[in-house]
């Protein structure tokens, strides 16, 4: 009787490592036909696996995310060959295909091969006039030259800050109130079935952001997440009604202040043991906290003999300002890793740039962790992300790699965003990939960054495609100490 058991069990592990074999060799071709832009046979691939019996929930979850990930990125290509040449045709009315081949050769202009078809990144060509020179001064000679306002206001705040304030001391405190809402299409969801709803709000993030408070919300019965969530939310649930749009929204106001630390009181170049909660942000977060061969190369050439900490950020800080311009994104769900697009392109939106830096620093040892929400300059107001790195005798130092180096001769002005940041955000999250609260039961629309927020309904996740967002700045005004 043990005889047969023992060989009934012998069995069941062979014919169980049979499956998990298969399944590996169906996992390593979906991710070879996903990355040759096959996407028809990838998908096949993904439905004939989820189809079988036998798979664990986390060869589920894989195979789940990985069609997201080709459905997310259809969406991002969306636009045709003939498309985008009428889009240039204003500017190049006889484009030839030779230099809109060169454009894609040099990543200027983003496109991919799905299926065998030229498909182009939706922000494709306003994105070649941010990344092409050439193509840049055409268009400017084309619609002219215009100064952007945010530089000037960046400016005055940031002046203000350093001459007004203590540094690392909370300064130029603005109080924000302003409406947020999400709008899910109408009929996204079958009648009377209830839409889940996280929309995002600010959060207590000491000593820069405090004095939350909510004045009202659609619906009434709203859910605040504890404070000591990653991610700050709003939770609401709806019925959907037909043929109507489901809006969910709230009002709030909250205190934030500008903080900037003297690079100088940074330089000591000291170094001390890390607790176990600072070697916590040493680490990777993958797959956009990374320690590839692109990020430890470009780290270690930049670093060469350099020991002090600071100095280690700023040689990282200036070359990215210098040769990784500002561009729209791709939505970050469909990346494999950030750090090595960001290189291996020569561009990349705050948060992919915020990325890079991050895993550059926590390569080198230097705690790093993500903050995000929108920046709300007047006229200006967007989803952003920044960090804040951490240097003994100093603790954290907010740190905007997008914002870069200002136009000014005064240093302490021109770097101020490598040692600080101005009064006009509204921080959301302090971490990356989290729990909400309550928590969300499918795959997220952001598995990564939470600002626009998260929508679902009993069946299933309700991409971006699905609703929108709005956030209606009320009023900003300056709180007198």
């Amino acid at each position: 009787m043990l005889r047969i058991i023992s060989v009934f069990a012998i069995l069941s592990l062979f014919v169980q490592c049979s499956r998990e074999t298969n399944f590996q060799k169906d996992k390593a071709l979906i991710l070879s036909e996903f990355r040759d832009g096959k996407f028809t046979t990838a998908t096949v691939l993904i439905q004939k696996n989820l189809n079988k019996s036998n798979l664990s929930q986390e060869q589920k979850t894989w195979l789940l995310i990985r069609q997201a990930m080709i459905d997310r990125t259809r969406l991002d290509f969306s636009k045709t060959e003939e498309q985008v040449k009428s889009q240039l045709s204003k500017y190049y009315p006889e484009i030839l295909d030779s230099l809109l081949n060169y454009w894609e050769n040099s990543h200027h202009l983003e496109m991919k091969r799905i299926d065998g078809t030229k498909k182009y990144f939706k922000y494709a060509v306003s994105n070649l006039f941010r990344l092409d020179s050439s193509a840049s001064l055409v268009h400017r000679k084309k619609i002219g030259f215009s100064r952007d306002p945010l530089d000037s206001l960046c400016l005055a705040n940031t002046s203000s800050i350093i001459e007004n304030g203590k540094p690392g001391s909370p300064a130029e405190t603005r109080i924000i109130t302003f409406e947020y809402s999400i709008t899910v299409d109408a009929d996204a969801v079958p009648p009377g079935e209830e839409i889940f709803c996280w929309m995002p709000l600010p959060k207590e993030s000491l000593p820069r952001q405090k004095n939350i408070e909510i004045l009202s919300s659609v619906p009434e019965k709203a859910i605040r997440s504890s404070k000591d969530k990653i991610h700050s939310s709003l939770y609401a649930v709806q019925k959907s009604v037909p043929g109507t749009p489901t809006k969910f929204s709230y009002k709030a106001s909250f205190e934030i202040s500008g903080q900037w630390f003297n690079p100088s009181e940074i330089l000591s170049g000291k170094t001390v043991p890390l607790t176990a909660g600072l070697k916590t942000f040493t680490k990777e977060e993958l797959p956009h906290i990374a320690f590839t061969p692109l990020v430890r190369h470009l780290a270690d050439s930049l670093a060469k003999t350099e020991k002090i900490p600071f100095k280690l950020i700023k040689s990282f800080y200036y070359w990215i300002d210098q040769h990784i311009p500002w561009a729209s994104a791709l939505e970050y769900s469909t990346f494999e890793c950030i750090p090595d697009y960001v290189i291996t392109q020569g561009h990349g939106d705050c948060g992919m740039k915020t990325f890079l830096l991050m895993s550059m620093a926590r390569y080198e040892g230097i705690p790093a962790h993500w903050q995000s929400g929108w920046m709300l300059h007047p006229g200006q107001e967007n989803l952003h992300d920044w960090c804040e790195l951490w240097f003994a005798d100093t603790g954290w130092v907010p740190v905007d790699m997008s914002f870069g180096l200002q136009n000014s001769e005064n240093l302490d002005l021109k770097t101020f965003y490598l040692s600080g940041i101005d009064s006009y955000r509204m921080i959301v999250n302090d971490g990356i990939n989290h729990d909400f609260d309550p928590p969300k039961k499918f795959i997220r629309s952001e598995p990564f960054d939470f600002q626009r927020g998260e929508v679902e309904w009993l069946q299933g996740n309700l991409y971006f495609n699905q609703w929108d967002y709005h956030l209606n700045v009320i009023s900003i005004e300056k709180k007198n100490r």
